[in-house]
């Protein structure tokens, strides 16, 4: 196993060199310089181009990049085009309340979404498990930023339960009650549509368990439906769960872009739209090969889990 995963993330590193390839050629790409934002109507042909050197755009992009790339080995982010701060700082000031919504929408999400599939795989063609599939794909086909504007308007505005917005309450001392106020409303919205999502899966993994011989056999023994549920079902319908699970991981790291602009949470979601409209290359190259990092990571470890749940499956035999 151990040389399994050494192959792994070997692997990894020309997959990670490409991809931060493709990300500086479409930043590059895009519309707009973001000397634009340094540059006046009154400025000077050579003020135009001392902004652009000082920005380090006067050079060509290969030279631009194999910059990039050796600052990147040496654990240097660069600055920020639009703050003039270190990039490193800026992620991880940002990071942290991305952890914190997500790994909380994710954790609340799955804490429902699981029993709600067994329950909806165990009472198969019921009434419940009509109820709970028509809820997923109402989840699943509803837009998240109408469902925030929603609960923004009713919860927010109208019945002034929950802040519309942020992280804390402008003026006043930051506590855990006013955290937990904010983190509601992103969080409905989050784990609303992870947990449709997952509902799916254990559902279907549920019922292609449930078809299996060596559940009849389990169930002839007159085995107890507690015992065969948690040592039969579930262990068996655990593979599909944590594919999904763990390829969700690396939405901890990006966040969630629209959920995040919604209501104003500075995640790194946010980050990356307002990186965008400025046209801030460090920044958006830091995200992308922060996300892809955690992308790999979370592969390796769908991998080792199966090994670890599914006693057939070794590596490096």
């Amino acid at each position: 196993m151990c040389s399994y995963v050494l192959k792994r993330l070997v692997v990894s590193l020309p997959v990670l060199f490409l991809i931060s390839v493709g990300a500086f050629v479409l930043v590059h790409l895009t519309p707009g310089d973001p000397a634009d934002m340094y540059i006046s109507p009154d400025m000077t042909l050579a003020q135009i181009e001392l902004t652009r050197s000082a920005l380090g755009l006067d050079k060509p992009w290969l030279i631009q990049y194999f910059e990039w790339i050796k600052n990147f080995i040496s654990g240097n982010f660069g600055f920020s085009f639009s703050s003039r701060q270190p990039v490193a700082e800026i992620i991880a000031q940002r990071l942290s309340p991305t952890l914190l919504l997500m790994s909380v929408s994710l954790l609340v999400a799955y804490l429902s979404a699981i029993p709600l599939g067994i329950v909806s795989a165990l009472n198969k063609n019921s009434w419940i498990d009509r109820s709970i599939i028509g809820w997923t794909f109402f989840n699943v086909s509803f837009p998240p930023f109408f469902l925030g504007l929603a609960l923004i308007y009713l919860l927010g505005i109208q019945l002034a339960i929950f802040p519309t917005g942020g992280m804390t309450v402008l003026g006043q001392e930051d506590d855990l009650l006013g955290r937990l106020m904010h983190l509601v409303l992103p969080v409905v919205v989050m784990a609303s549509q992870f947990s449709a999502n997952m509902i799916r899966y254990v559902r279907a993994s549920v019922l292609d368990v449930l078809d299996q011989n060596y559940i009849r056999t389990a169930v002839s023994k007159g085995l107890s439906e507690p015992y065969i549920l948690g040592s039969h079902i579930f262990r068996n319908s655990l593979i599909p769960m944590v594919t999904v699970i763990v390829t969700d991981l690396p939405k901890i790291i990006g966040g969630a872009v629209i959920t995040e602009q919604i209501f104003q949470w500075p995640g790194i979601g946010s980050l990356t739209v307002a990186a965008i409209n400025s046209r801030d290359y460090p920044i958006l190259m830091a995200i992308v090969i922060l996300s892809a990092v955690a992308v790999l990571l979370a592969n390796l470890l769908v991998d080792v889990l199966y090994a670890v749940i599914d006693p057939r499956i070794r590596y490096g035999k």
